[in-house]
């Protein structure tokens, strides 16, 4: 079994309990210290205790950080059945751990606790003898402060409440107040991580808030991706495609903005070019938006890849050598600067690519003025 989930949401309290549950020994290994020496001694303690019939719950935290050689070190015990494996992992398995071991694995994802029972989990801990057993009580908005502060974590909340316990019990008092938790502990937890799945869900979520012209949504994922350390050279990259991506040339400003803003990033660094990066943010997402930039290129590319690639005309050719006029190139050509209006009626496109419009102006910002304007062209160079 592959316990998928963020922490705090019961995956080693749920290995410990198959254990107990099904009468078997319990093993634990970290893949932050554990090697593939470490792995080989638990299988072969499993296996000497299968011959007085004991079996072995062999669980592992953080299997996610395992070398694909350490995974493959599991596969013959857990196919052998010698050890029922219990895995751990934050992250995706379906990238972090290797097929085989996948493939023998039931999956189970676990969600970040709701706030109902976060609560309840707080008074179990004030109340239950092996806890503060009613020594305790706290106030309404003290619990709303933790509930908030757990961001779905259990193990955080427990942490943040025996915090502000002490700080209440120090001060010879009996009620947790909301001072005394935000004294001992106040930073909300910050549910990302840099090489895990949520740095795709937060970053996917960020571009769309700007794709969708939501300036507060995309701030609040900007800060979250900033509070959890990103790379702010990432977030600066993303920002410039999508200034092209989503923007184009609704706004042309758009891509100068990002592109300062990424070179802001290099020039003075964090914590000052989180300021360039929301202001990038907030030029972006409020500004119209158009994908005619992503449907040009890619119109223009599908037909490159479809083989409608011809000559190109010979007055558009190189001149510039000797025997370029023999074979014809460069000849007819007309100079556009010596013409009235600077556009000359002329052919630029191989013969099969003759009208061919592969960009296509929305009436979104600045395009509304483009638009009319590429008609114009199109109809002098085509001669219509």
């Amino acid at each position: 079994m592959i316990l998928y989930g963020p922490p705090g949401t019961g995956k080693t309290t749920i290995a410990s309990l198959i254990s107990g549950a099904t009468g078997r020994r319990f093993e634990a290994l970290s893949a932050l210290s554990a090697g593939v020496k470490d792995v080989r001694a638990v299988i072969e303690l499993a296996r000497r205790r299968l011959l007085v019939d004991e079996q072995t719950v062999l669980f592992i935290d953080e299997v996610h950080r395992f070398s694909k050689a350490q995974q493959d070190a599991l596969l013959a015990a857990v196919e052998n059945r010698v050890v029922l494996l219990v895995a751990a992992t934050t992250e995706n398995p379906s990238f972090s751990v290797v097929s085989p071991l996948l493939s023998r694995s039931l999956i189970l994802q676990l969600r970040p606790l709701e706030p109902a029972h976060i609560s309840e989990l707080i008074d179990r801990a004030l109340t239950d003898a092996r806890g503060y057993d009613g020594a305790l009580t706290i106030s309404s908005e003290a619990r709303e402060h933790l509930v908030r502060l757990a961001g779905g974590d259990a193990r955080r909340s427990l942490t943040a409440l025996e915090a502000a316990a002490d700080v209440t019990l120090g001060e010879g008092g009996d009620e947790i107040t909301l001072e005394a938790v935000e004294s001992s502990i106040d930073t909300a937890a910050v549910r990302y991580d840099r090489a895990g799945d949520l740095h795709y869900d937060v970053i996917s979520a960020f571009i769309k808030s700007i794709r969708g012209s939501d300036v507060d949504a995309a701030l609040h994922y900007l800060a979250r991706m900033i509070a959890a350390g990103e790379d702010p050279r990432f977030i600066a990259r993303r920002l410039v495609v999508h200034a092209s991506e989503d923007i184009g040339m609704a706004d042309p400003q758009a891509l100068l903005v990002a592109t300062a803003a990424a070179q802001a990033v290099q020039l003075i660094g964090m914590p000052e070019a989180r300021l360039a990066l929301a202001q990038a943010t907030i030029h972006l997402a409020s500004a119209p938006k158009s994908d005619g930039v992503v449907a040009a290129i890619g119109a223009a590319l599908a037909d490159v890849a479809a083989g409608k690639a011809g000559a190109v005309p010979p007055h558009l050719r190189d001149g510039h050598y000797a025997g370029a006029e023999k074979l014809g190139n460069a000849q007819g050509y007309v100079y556009p600067h010596h013409v009235p209006g600077g556009v000359a009626a002329q052919q630029y496109p191989p013969d099969e690519l003759v009208g061919a419009d592969y960009y296509r102006p929305t009436d979104h910002g600045f395009e509304r003025e483009i638009g009319p304007r590429v008609t114009r062209l199109r109809g002098i160079l085509r001669r219509r």
